[in-house]
């Protein structure tokens, strides 16, 4: 048995991916529709920025397919602070906003925090202690994104295994690779496609990609990927990986290429 392999893009609403993407015609209301139908994951960014209403997560959940998943971005008030141990607040407030609307569409949570931000060892614990399992009856999966060197550090990544929290691992990324598994699924971001690749990447780059995702389902940690401990679950892991930045015109055919892959 492997695990789940969820694959996707960064947010939808995007005016250039109109004609290279969307159908020409087709209307920005059904945009969503339309992604969730050639994706099997979105992380939605705006949720960084801004609450969202109830009503937009039940919107969501209505126009997308039963077995879609949403990956929510944490709100940069949360993690964007000197003592994260302070953001007990903030947690609650954005856990809840009306995310478990999504239902069982909704994926892990990103808590990106900025390339500044180094490794505090006792401060971060008392962030991770903050992390609710569950919130009105929905478990709660939860994925810290740290992008600076000092969080390359065994401590750190068994503090994330103990608490059952994902490290995102930066594909392809002037960020530091943390590829080690510490929760039950893993979060990937793919940030390398490149404007004169018409999938973004090469053929032998999205093979080796959707290796890579195979990998990790399967409960091991690809061999050309850094990890600091490198321990495998040898369980079957679910994954989620998404194609941001970069290129942005091609992350959708990229992500549909590997879909591709592994499909095949």
């Amino acid at each position: 048995m492997s695990g789940r392999i969820y694959i996707g893009i960064g947010g939808w609403t995007y005016e250039d991916w109109r004609g290279p993407f969307y159908p020409e015609g087709l209307t920005q209301k059904r945009e969503l529709e339309y992604a969730s139908r050639q994706m099997t994951a979105i992380e939605v960014n705006g949720t960084y920025y801004g609450s969202m209403k109830p009503a937009s997560y039940i919107k969501w959940y209505e126009e997308t397919p039963d077995d879609f998943v949403f990956t929510l971005k944490g709100s940069r008030y949360t993690t964007n602070r000197r003592v994260l141990a302070e953001a007990g607040d903030s947690i609650e407030k954005f856990i809840s906003s009306g995310i478990t609307e999504l239902k069982q569409k909704l994926g892990p949570i990103n808590w990106q925090f900025m390339a500044t931000k180094k490794f505090d060892p006792e401060d971060f614990e008392a962030f991770l202690k903050l992390l609710p399992k569950r919130h009105d009856g929905l478990d709660l999966r939860h994925a810290v994104e740290v992008r600076h060197d000092s969080f390359r550090d065994d401590v750190f990544v068994q503090m994330a295994r103990e608490y059952g929290v994902a490290i995102i691992t930066a594909g392809d990324s002037e960020f530091p690779q943390i590829a080690d598994v510490t929760a039950p699924f893993v979060y990937l971001r793919l940030m390398g496609t490149r404007e004169y690749e018409a999938e973004g990447y090469t053929t032998g780059e999205l093979d080796a990609w959707a290796g890579r995702l195979k990998t990790y389902a399967d409960g091991g940690v690809p061999q050309d990927m850094e990890a600091v401990t490198r321990t495998v679950s040898e369980k079957p892991t679910d994954v989620f990986a998404f194609v941001i930045s970069g290129h942005k015109v091609r992350n959708p055919a990229a992500a549909m290429g590997l879909i591709k892959r592994l499909r095949l």
